[in-house]
């Protein structure tokens, strides 16, 4: 009983010792219960519980005279950011790859390349990331060719942009062997020229034939990985991730890091539908964090392909090859067979769909199985809604399914969309605005690393609909650009609704968790066409510092 007694009385005298945390002299934004933007000048945050006291005028100052003060020197504090759609081990891997990003022609990425193998010569595989030939003046997919000439003695493998396709060396397509006797596997391509050679360049399901043969990284190079990821995000103020389709062993990884107090932001996994263990996931059920950094409850289904590779799946074929409609990555009855099974669990159900057809197809399994009464419970996911037919658009809102969306690809795929689709098409595509105004909630994410990992690209586009460059003037398709506090309220309180958490994060209301961010600049007394230039001078999470610029 002694021991007993002893035990309380030091909890409580740590509890009494944990005096809250003011913060004054700030621009602080957050949300209230209605999802209103609510501005103030003082928070009061306790580091030791991690959660928000109070928030409002100077009269908190005097409120809590005896509690540690913090200057906040005018900075503009924003709840902590959550990108609702990103791949964090996919980051992490990023980073210590060939980065193709921005590369302006075929040549020049193979030059990268080339420079990054020859500053990794052990490495026994070449890996790399973010060519996109929409960009490139010939706007013609690559080939095993030009990365045969810099680099034929190992194998070489590079995802486009979105991840959608592959172009890989001779040796790579050896090693896998993939010929021209090769079958295309279904919801995939081989790319071929006139002989029905291999070109190098593999889309959709057909990466899988070369992937499976590239050395799976050990758990030990994935946490290093992830530390990286994590690392970068703060650094850009995401305190949240949802983590779009993670694989058993990195779910039981973060787990470990859970377990050790080592996640140092919130983690959302969506369980991937390719893993075979997940049957087991969802006979085991809903996993509820109390501290919400590892709530697992969610599984991502992957539906069609991308539109910058076509294989986007669209009712109609694509404009600039009318031979193709783009490519089912899950066959319908095999779609259904896994939405049943997720659905039945009680586990969100997030379906990865880029085209018109894959969006219809999606909605038209929400509406069979999905009974009425628990549509807007169960806060299913359609993820990118990228190209949606108009008249598909309010089922959104009558099936109460969340468009989870990125801002910055429509920005990044303004100028292949029309040609890929047609004017008439682009009426329902990127199409924020129409989703707002039927009273959509949506869920914002980059797509990270398929886009750069920075909210305030999303926001800037969200509000712009131009690139960095202003362009184009007046913005493109600008009937749907949003307002910049439904842009914000995409990448907090509105994320967070897409997690079953807007209670406990993206409003800074008292209760929640004091995760916030300081900023150099006031986003809301600036010029829009600024938004992408925000820096972010700190972030906190549980009331805790985790980044400080300068001291990286």
């Amino acid at each position: 009983m002694l021991r007993f007694a002893s035990l309380v009385s030091a909890l409580f005298c740590s509890a009494a010792a944990a005096a809250p945390v003011v913060l004054s002299d700030i621009k602080g934004y957050g949300f209230d219960d209605n999802r209103q933007l609510q501005p103030f000048s003082v928070l009061v945050f306790d580091d030791e519980s991690g959660k928000v006291i109070a928030r409002g005028d100077a009269a908190l100052t005097k409120k809590y005279a005896t509690a540690k003060q913090q200057a906040g020197k005018g900075a503009t504090v924003l709840p902590g950011l959550i990108d609702g759609h990103g791949h964090v081990l996919g980051l992490g891997q990023n980073l210590a790859q060939a980065e193709l990003r921005g590369s302006s022609s075929e040549q020049e990425a193979v030059a990268r390349v080339a420079r990054f193998a020859a500053e990794n010569k052990d490495a026994p595989w070449i890996i790399g990331r973010g060519w996109n030939q929409v960009l490139w003046p010939s706007k013609q997919f690559p080939s095993h060719a030009s990365l045969d000439e810099a680099i034929s003695d190992k194998p070489v493998y590079l995802k486009r942009i979105d991840a959608h396709a592959g172009w890989a060396n001779s040796k790579a397509l050896a090693l896998a062997g993939i010929s021209k006797d090769t079958l295309d596997p279904p919801g995939g391509e081989i790319v071929r020229d006139s002989k029905g050679n291999p070109t190098g360049v593999l889309i959709d399901n057909a990466m899988t034939l070369l992937e499976q043969h590239i050395p799976d990284a050990d758990n030990a190079a994935k946490i290093r990985a992830l530390q990286a990821a994590f690392k970068h995000l703060l650094a850009l103020g995401i305190t949240s991730v949802h983590d779009a389709g993670v694989d058993t062993d990195v779910v039981k990884l973060y787990q470990q890091l859970a377990a050790e107090h080592k996640l140092p932001l919130r983690i959302y996994p969506m369980l991937s539908a390719r893993d075979p263990q997940l049957p087991a996931w969802l006979e085991a059920g809903i996993i509820d964090d109390p501290t919400d950094f590892l709530d697992i409850r969610s599984v991502k289904i992957y539906g069609d392909g991308a539109l910058g590779s076509r294989g986007a799946a669209l009712i109609e074929p694509y404009s600039d090859k009318p031979e193709q409609k783009g490519l089912l990555v899950t066959q319908p009855d095999q779609l259904t067979q896994i939405m049943q099974m997720t659905i039945d669990a009680g586990f969100q159900t997030n379906v990865h769909a880029i085209g018109d057809l894959a969006n219809r197809l999606v909605l038209d399994r929400f509406e069979k199985l999905v009974p009425e009464n628990k549509r807007a419970q169960s806060r299913h996911r359609i993820e990118h809604a990228q190209i949606v037919s108009p008249k598909d658009i309010p089922r959104f809102a009558s099936l109460h399914v969340l468009p989870a969306m990125q801002a910055v690809h429509a920005t990044s795929d303004k100028n292949m969309a029309g040609d890929r689709l047609g004017v008439a098409r682009l009426r329902g595509a990127y199409a924020w605005r129409s989703f707002i105004d039927q009273g959509s909630i949506i869920v914002g994410g980059s797509d990270f690393p398929v886009e750069l990992a920075n909210v305030f690209h999303g926001l800037h586009a969200s509000v712009t609909r131009q690139d960095h460059d202003n362009q184009p003037t007046g913005g493109w398709l600008p009937e749907q650009r949003l307002t910049l506090t439904e842009a914000l309220r995409s990448f907090t309180v509105d994320a967070a609704y897409g997690a079953f958490q807007e209670h406990s994060m993206g409003t800074l209301m008292p209760g929640s968790w004091a995760d916030f961010i300081m900023i150099d600049r006031d986003i809301f007394n600036i010029a829009p066409e600024q938004l992408w230039q925000v820096e972010v001078e700190q972030t906190y999470v549980n009331g805790k510092q985790r980044f400080k610029r300068g001291t990286e």
